[in-house]
């Protein structure tokens, strides 16, 4: 692949951090996030901190806001209530004033100091600059095979590509901000949605570290519900195994129907057929709540688009462009 040409030219960058429960993480966030800062200059980048709290219960906005008084590059948005890590991305997507945007988590799982190599791609022409986890430090097998299951999953049934073994941190283009602010759906998948608005994407591979403190607030059901955002906003797949099954079961059930009818016509009645008819009966109920689930999966979240309330609401903020 020949070299794109670099551009020199002095950008903007707004470093954004969904917090919920952090107060552990954030004094060594803020040290190695000011380090950063300072080294801004050495690379043509000016960061802005955009610390986005998703109604968090401990001292996390306590100390947000102690640490925007003494740093003139930080800002803050205060949720009024946990809307859920989605939505709060998306309260900070909506409020982004410069040329790029950078998404990372508080724990300091994704490394702040690659930032400026994620930023050299960029000014090289690349709007998408996605780190992909060569590893995934203190990570159960379980989560690391769910995962890569998922991935392959939502690749087979969605119409777009899906980067594998990436989450929420990387470098977006303020093309790429300005087309996921159009995108106002009520239940997200920002994974999903990165691949889905395209443009010019590049790998970035990289080791994730462990959590510097504090415990995931990601459970196996939230994780559940995320990929099942992910799967009905970009597929009816679902929907179309139901009707094929459905068929199916249909198809078989006339076929079976004919057998007894012949049986019956030929040597009368059958009374010992009860536990063919409960296993039949069975099966039928069975596709026939699974369907049902689906279709109900589906009208739910058609649901609460149709509501047209807003993905969050804000308590309190602090951004230097108003």
């Amino acid at each position: 692949m020949p070299e794109k040409q670099v551009d020199s030219a002095k950008r903007t960058l707004t470093v954004m951090i969904p917090c919920y429960n952090e107060q552990e993480s954030l004094p060594i966030l803020f040290e190695r996030m000011d380090a950063l800062v300072a080294q801004g200059s050495q690379h043509d980048l000016d960061y802005t901190l955009l610390f986005v709290d998703d109604g968090s219960k401990d001292d996390t906005r306590k100390l947000i806001k102690e640490y925007a008084k003494q740093h003139p590059y930080v800002e803050y948005i205060f949720l009024s209530r946990n809307f859920g890590k989605e939505k709060a991305m998306f309260a900070g997507i909506e409020n982004v004033h410069t040329d790029g945007l950078v998404i990372i988590d508080a724990d300091l799982q994704d490394p702040p100091e690659l930032i400026p190599q994620m930023a050299e791609l960029w000014r090289q022409g690349y709007e998408d600059v996605y780190a992909r986890r060569r590893s995934r430090e203190g990570e159960s097998w379980l989560k690391k095979a769910t995962s890569c299951w998922y991935y392959d999953l939502l690749q087979r049934v969605s119409g777009v590509t899906i980067q594998k073994d990436t989450g929420d941190f990387r470098l977006l283009d303020r093309k790429c901000v300005d087309a996921l602010k159009r995108l106002d759906e009520s239940e997200r998948n920002s994974k999903a949605l990165f691949s889905w608005i395209g443009f010019k994407k590049i790998e970035f591979l990289y080791d994730r570290d462990r959590r510097v403190a504090g415990k995931t607030k990601w459970n196996y059901f939230k994780l559940f519900h995320l990929a099942m955002d992910g799967i009905t906003s970009f597929t009816t797949l679902p929907l179309k195994i139901a009707t094929w099954s459905g068929m199916v079961v249909s198809v078989i059930a006339v076929i079976y129907a004919m057998v007894i009818l012949i049986k019956t016509l030929a040597f009368g009645v059958d009374v010992p057929g009860y536990a063919s008819t409960m296993v039949v009966v069975l099966i039928l109920g069975g596709i026939q709540l699974l369907s049902l689930g689906v279709i109900g999966e589906y009208l739910g979240r058609i649901f609460m688009q149709t509501k047209h309330r807003p993905n969050y609401l804000v308590e309190e903020s602090k951004l230097n462009d108003n």
